[in-house]
């Protein structure tokens, strides 16, 4: 599926903070992942930005209570409310934050949420000792009890000069809860997913190790695309600089052995399986204790085959255990695609990902991929050229197919 925030109508509402500026940074990231963004101020939001600035970045008009006054005053709260699939109030001052929770309706915005029929996403902003506060602690309890989603605060420098917890979060990370939010309901909700993502990197001594030049991204792409699809996600990787998707549970390894005791100690409770990761054929016999020096007389490296994950899986799934789907990945420098049939059919998988990694523009550490995706039914898909985050959409759509149909 598309980012599942696009084509939503989402309310965001603003209320008297200095992280007002970081409103408008998400309203401006929600209108470009293709969100309707409905903004509503309350008048203290109106000491610190103007409605211009939203209308700016959402080309849509800037609500105010000027508004619930005015000639569809009697209304304006009922249409925004029902229209809404998600009211994000960002920042939420303690004074809103309490009004929330005692049901008191003096402004378009509060009267709003109470009018609402969609979720309510709260993003606490205040300045020192506030949040600690025992009566805002006791207010973001009862909202959580009524299923409100709180996200936040974080720690830092504050208006005030002080330091501690209080601070809105990034609209980055908001932008991301968002969407994960969103997606829950989607066709793979409930349905568990493992992404393995990374190259592994097996010790030579403390300094040196063998690994390969995967960076990781097609793995995160997939993590993304599984959670858009709303999976339960668990990403397994290796040492990376990607951010994590939010929403995604994560186990770092670093050796093709962590890597296959991770896959092989959660696969019962994994129902798709899709392996990304490019994890090393051979590992060296043994690593020194000490860095081995130049000038030492070292000559060679004594190497010994890894445990093949995929394989060592096949040997258990069977009688119908978990995981139902699995989808491995053939990245190949040469015979393509008879390579990658031999693995499909070796490794008994659903799926495979065949790579194409002679070519400039796809494989490691490029933004690209070429890609043909090969079924056990004899069926196959190619792509000449998508972005991994393209790609990886494809990929889990086909998951999605795969598993429904193992499912009826």
């Amino acid at each position: 599926m598309a980012n599942p925030i696009d084509g939503k109508n989402i309310l965001l509402g603003v209320t008297g903070s200095i992280a007002a500026y970081k409103a408008a940074d998400l309203a401006s990231k929600l209108t470009q992942n293709g969100a309707v963004v409905d903004v509503i101020m309350t008048p203290a939001a109106l000491k610190f930005i103007t409605p211009l600035t939203f209308q700016s970045v959402t080309t849509r008009k800037a609500f105010t209570d000027d508004d619930l006054w005015g000639g569809e005053g009697h209304v304006r709260h009922i249409g925004l409310g029902m229209a809404g699939d998600l009211l994000v109030i960002a920042p939420a001052s303690a004074n809103t934050i309490a009004k929330l929770a005692h049901g008191i309706a003096d402004s378009l915005l509060t009267v709003t949420a109470l009018a609402a029929r969609c979720p309510i996403m709260i993003a606490p902003a205040m300045d020192g000792g506030m949040f600690e506060n025992p009566a805002t602690q006791a207010n973001l309890e009862i909202l959580r009890q009524r299923g409100f989603i709180v996200i936040g605060p974080a720690e830092g420098h504050m208006a005030s000069g002080l330091v501690g917890l209080g601070r809105m979060v990034e609209p980055s990370e908001l932008l991301g809860q968002i969407r994960w939010h969103l997606a829950k309901e989607g066709p793979l909700s409930k349905v568990r997913v493992m992404v393995t993502a990374g190259g592994t990197q097996e010790p030579i001594d403390p300094v040196r190790m063998i690994t390969n030049r995967s960076s990781g991204k097609q793995g995160y792409a997939l993590a993304r695309a599984a959670l858009d699809e709303g999976a339960e996600v668990t990403l397994v990787h290796t040492p990376t600089n990607l951010v994590l998707p939010i929403g995604a549970a994560e186990t770092l390894v670093h050796t093709a052995q962590e890597m296959a005791d991770a896959v092989l100690k959660y696969a019962d409770q994994t129902d798709i399986l899709i392996m990304a990761a490019a994890v090393a054929d051979f590992k060296p016999v043994s690593k020194a204790d000490q860095k081995i020096k130049k000038d030492s007389g070292f000559s060679n490296i004594q190497l010994e085959p890894t445990m093949d994950i995929l394989k060592a899986l096949a040997e258990k799934r069977v009688h119908g255990k978990n995981p139902k789907v699995v989808i491995g990945f053939a990245a190949e420098s040469q015979e393509l695609l008879q390579n990658a049939s031999k693995k499909l059919a070796a490794k008994k998988l659903e799926m495979i990902v065949a790579n194409d990694i002679s070519a400039r523009d796809a494989g490691f550490s490029v933004d690209t991929n070429r890609v043909t995706l090969l079924f056990a039914d004899g069926r196959s898909k190619e792509f000449l050229l998508l972005t991994k985050e393209a790609a990886a959409i494809e990929i889990v759509k086909e998951a999605v197919v795969l598993y429904q149909k193992i499912q009826h």
